[in-house]
């Protein structure tokens, strides 16, 4: 599914959001920044499982029933409440710069304040945090960082990024990004996607349910404008692809409930694959 947009799209607008990072330090100060469970095993309050017995283990943690059950040395595991590191993955593409005469601030804007509000989140939980980027120019990754100096760069990096390329066509584009953000994520590392979801290419929720292997939690956000949310358009109207260079003329009124269905179904569709691949 294409969105389309009844105004041009242009280069990242911050509105009245800006700057960036007083902004997060509000946001992120009215967020309860409570203990987070990895799945680091060790010795600890919740079961996770049983493993071969190795040398040197201790012999306080050896399973005598599941031992004469399977006739080897078994020993339990444990999950234990343990940091875990954040890695930020902004949708930087072109559709992100859109913004309606009704919205504060263009969609990558709003993803940007997220995205630093929940980093200031993370390293006040003693967290590492990390940063990249699907398509966008000026968009170097941040690697894995922590303390305040991580905050610093992160919200220098968002304030300067600028929006670009055409997700909606370039698969290659998407790949590129996820699969650095594979590469550089440890197991129990908590990745968030900051994307409208719109214009990612055919496919994209395979690729993101992929990230789920390993011990990794993936969260997707979804960042829209009022106008894409409502579709407040009305009678005739020329509505232009933020992506992909398309256009269509329509009856604003007879397109609004279309729109809406798909808008949703295109959600629900991310919602349960990426549900179903952090319940595995």
């Amino acid at each position: 599914m294409t969105t389309w947009f009844a105004e041009r799209v242009g280069t990242l607008d911050w509105g009245k959001l800006a700057p960036l990072r007083l902004r997060a330090r509000a946001v992120a100060e009215g967020v309860y920044a409570g203990a987070h469970r990895s799945r680091r095993r060790g010795p600890g309050v919740e079961f996770g499982g049983h493993r071969s017995y190795v040398p040197g283990d201790d012999l306080r943690f050896l399973d005598r029933r599941a031992t004469m059950r399977h006739g080897k040395l078994l020993v339990r595991q444990f999950e234990t409440e343990t940091d875990r590191g954040l890695r930020l993955v902004v949708d930087a593409s072109q559709s992100m710069a859109y913004r309606s005469e009704e919205a504060p601030g263009a969609k990558l804007a709003y993803a940007a304040l997220i995205g630093a509000a929940l980093c200031r989140v993370a390293l006040a939980s003693a967290d590492t945090v990390s940063l990249d980027f699907i398509g966008g120019e000026r968009a170097p990754p941040l690697p894995a960082m922590g303390g305040l100096e991580a905050f610093d760069r992160l919200t220098e990096i968002l304030a300067a990024i600028e929006p670009s390329g055409d997700a909606s066509t370039s698969l290659p584009l998407l790949d590129t990004a996820l699969d650095a953000v594979a590469r550089r994520s440890r197991r129990g590392t908590a990745i968030v996607i900051l994307s409208d979801f719109i214009d990612l290419p055919e496919g994209a929720a395979d690729r993101l349910v992929a990230l789920c292997s390993g011990g990794r939690v993936v969260v997707g956000v979804r960042v829209l404008d009022p106008v894409e949310v409502t579709f407040p358009f009305a009678g005739p109207v020329l509505l232009r692809g933020s992506e992909g260079g398309a256009q269509v003329e329509t009856d604003g009124t007879s397109a609004r409930a279309g729109y809406l269905s798909a808008l949703a179904q295109k959600m629900a569709s991310y919602r349960e694959k990426l549900a179903v691949a952090s319940s595995k």
